[in-house]
């Protein structure tokens, strides 16, 4: 099989089922978007990080794959005819989201409390989980629009919220194993 097809050089694709659409399409921009986030979490991965983090962001890469898939799937086009689901895969379901949300409480309660807001930076894997995080952030508000127009699994959004938190966390988490000092922002005073 070719790697490319032509179906897209006049500017359209297709999603699941079969319906083209434009690729500036905010269904497109949305997966398209967390797409761009699966591969900023691979540099975050790449790093020299514990191997239980390295694990953690690979189910979240397996993850966001499939929140991929759920979203190129129209409404209409996720039950077959026959009555079978098109995506005959795991969802992203509230297990999914626990598992962001235990892993955010177990690197939090070795935290130091936050007192200010903190800088991106110190070391080039915290500064990967910040990028990861606003583009994150970039993908869920894609998705919040996206649902706005036709309504998605709504723990799509969820998760995109969720992942954002764990993503803050884990660059925090990782200043610590790397000891590096965190930047908070202390922003100056008028006079």
């Amino acid at each position: 099989m070719k790697i490319y097809t032509k179906t897209g050089d006049e500017g359209t694709t297709a999603l699941f089922g079969g319906t083209r659409v434009k690729k500036y399409n905010l269904r497109i921009d949305s997966y398209g978007t967390v797409d761009e986030l699966n591969a900023y979490i691979g540099l975050i991965k790449d790093q020299k990080i514990e191997d239980a983090t390295k694990n953690s962001l690979l189910k979240i890469q397996n993850e966001l794959f499939t929140l991929g898939a759920m979203l190129a799937t129209p409404p209409e086009k996720e039950t077959l005819k026959s009555g079978k689901e098109r995506l005959n895969i795991p969802k992203i379901n509230s297990n999914s989201i626990e598992f962001l949300e235990d892993e955010i409480d177990a690197m939090d309660s070795e935290l130091p409390q936050m007192t200010h807001f903190i800088l991106p930076g110190g070391h080039q894997a915290v500064s990967f989980c910040h990028v990861a995080r606003c583009v994150c952030r970039r993908a869920e508000r894609l998705c919040v629009e996206l649902n706005d127009e036709e309504a998605i699994n709504s723990d799509i959004l969820k998760y995109l919220n969720r992942l954002s938190d764990y993503l803050f966390v884990l660059a925090r988490m990782l200043s610590k194993q790397l000891q590096v000092d965190e930047i908070k922002w202390i922003p100056t005073k008028n006079n």
